[in-house]
């Protein structure tokens, strides 16, 4: 269902929620990529609810363009792009910290893809999250330096021409007690809408971040 989230700021924001049948056994901010809160997102959504989430991705485009939902094409990169450049970081963050607020008091885990994968970092070490899960996130090695005060895994794929291998390399030279795990795959390995879909990557990176989960969020 669609709902608004109001930030510490007072920005409000649209936002997609997912429910399961019966009781959560946690609850989880599904973060965007650079393409909104997309069919995509909302069917991962949907998918952690299935299996047992409470799951809720805050529109973050909708600090300067609300409403926005991009396809996987050269134009909607090149929009995606264009548009995360205008989001303001502190103003992401805000909103994210209106979603994982949403879903207290029980406690809440962070997953996002993409840009989102950066987001997830960051709600690890300065949001409170109680777990943060990150896929291909491009600049998790330029805020390395920062540690996480939860529990955190990370997902890359070793084909993605847009993080070399050397920053996979410093974030566990710097984390060294951090499960960091590298695929055969490209960026977005994730998404069954992208090019650079990989099902077993995606599959074997699922079954990783469902058992982390389940872990770090028991009660």
């Amino acid at each position: 269902m669609s709902l608004t989230l109001t930030a510490a700021d007072g920005h409000v924001s649209g936002a997609y929620l997912a429910e399961p049948d019966g009781t959560p056994i946690g609850s989880l901010v599904v973060v965007q990529e650079i393409f909104g809160v997309n069919r995509h997102i909302r069917r991962v959504c949907d998918a952690w609810a299935k299996a047992g989430y409470r799951a809720l991705a805050p529109a973050l485009f909708d600090r300067v363009r609300p409403g926005v939902e991009l396809g996987y094409t050269p134009d909607g990169i090149k929009q995606g792009r264009e548009i995360r450049a205008e989001v303001p970081l502190e103003g992401a963050l805000a909103d994210l910290a209106a979603a994982i607020a949403y879903l207290r008091p029980a406690k809440v885990g962070v997953i996002g893809y993409c840009w989102g994968g950066t987001l997830a970092w960051l709600a690890a070490s300065r949001l409170g999250a109680d777990a943060a899960v990150g896929y291909y996130g491009g600049q998790i090695a330029a805020f390395g330096a920062e540690a996480p005060k939860c529990p955190v895994i990370l997902h890359f794929g070793e084909q993605d021409g847009s993080i070399p291998m050397a920053d996979v390399t410093l974030i566990r030279s710097k984390h060294p007690m951090l499960p960091v795990y590298v695929y055969p795959a490209g960026h977005g390995f994730n998404c069954d809408e992208r090019d650079h879909y990989e099902p077993g990557s995606a599959k074997l990176a699922w079954t990783r971040s469902d058992q982390f989960l389940r872990a770090a969020l028991a009660e």
